[in-house]
């Protein structure tokens, strides 16, 4: 038998130097956190009752609409129609409801926090040298360790899952906004300053046009990986259709983590094809000018 890699650590002081830290943080600062993060449990808890509750054929006719109006397509339109018609056929409307409910309120808290930690990198090399280490970390740790801490501070329930899928999902758009940015042209930001333009205004009229395809590239992205954290959220009470997963695994019953896996796959399918072809337009306007 091969001899045991030496200890070189006390791993287990180490663990619970850790474990009693985040304990003295949970029992001190707990309750703060949860008043301070209130506001996005009704974000998200407004979201899913307002979807709940608008009817059906609203619901998939506003769909249908955003899929026109990004991919100007009869097939796409109708392909989304008839995915949303199966899911509501499937039994499982209200479910799909609160998992788009989730996604968006992740997806929202991602972009509005992401976008302009993107901008910070982009204009700061030292906080990208000290960022891009952290989002590599933050794509490469498995999805169960981001439950962890959350459910120690909050409990299970909403505003674990929707923290947990925020931090999960929200790498790409950081990573793409920065990356989107520092493509721009050199020459055209020299020019726009050459002209009298202020660092607020080459933001905002150069670099975040000319940058916008990239950008829509990472939130496409981060709505994808955040649709892909429901099943393992369910675990901590996000509910919806990784509810109906999770109760297959447990029960045993492979039609219901079927059906509710292939409920996933169509939202998946439906928000992927919105993105992108939102992204292919504003690259088409910016090469036309359309």
């Amino acid at each position: 038998m091969a001899d045991n890699f030496p200890e070189l650590v006390d791993t287990r002081g180490l663990r619970f130097a850790i474990d009693d830290g985040f304990s003295w943080i949970v029992a001190n600062y707990g309750d703060a956190f949860e008043r301070l993060l209130m506001p996005l449990l009704k974000l998200l808890s407004g979201m899913e009752a307002f979807l709940q509750w608008l009817p059906w054929y609203v619901t998939i006719a506003v769909i249908a609409a955003l899929t026109w109006s990004a991919a100007r397509s009869v097939k796409a339109t109708a392909g989304a129609v008839v995915m949303l018609l199966l899911i509501g056929s499937l039994g499982l409307w209200n479910d799909a409801m609160a998992t788009i409910a989730l996604m968006l309120a992740a997806t929202v808290v991602a972009v509005v926090v992401g976008i302009p930690l993107g901008i910070l990198m982009a204009r700061s090399d030292r906080l990208r040298a000290i960022a891009l280490p952290l989002l590599d970390i933050m794509q490469t740790l498995p999805i169960f360790v981001y439950l962890i801490p959350f459910v120690m501070l909050f409990g299970p329930g909403k505003i674990p899952a929707i923290l947990a899928t925020v931090f999960f999902a929200i790498p790409p758009v950081i990573r793409l906004t920065d990356l989107g940015i520092r493509q721009v042209d050199g020459e055209v930001v020299e020019a726009i300053v050459a002209f009298g333009a202020t660092p607020g205004q080459k933001l905002v009229k150069v670099q975040i046009p000319l940058a916008l395809p990239t950008i829509m590239a990472g939130i496409n992205q981060t709505t994808m990986m955040a649709l892909s954290m429901v099943v393992i959220a369910s675990m901590i009470g996000a509910g919806g259709l990784g509810y109906q997963v999770l109760q297959g695994i447990q029960r045993l019953e492979v039609s219901r983590g079927l059906l509710s896996g292939i409920a996933i796959v169509f939202l998946a399918v439906i928000f992927d094809r919105i993105a992108q072809s939102y992204g292919r337009r504003a690259q088409k306007h910016l090469v036309t000018g359309e």
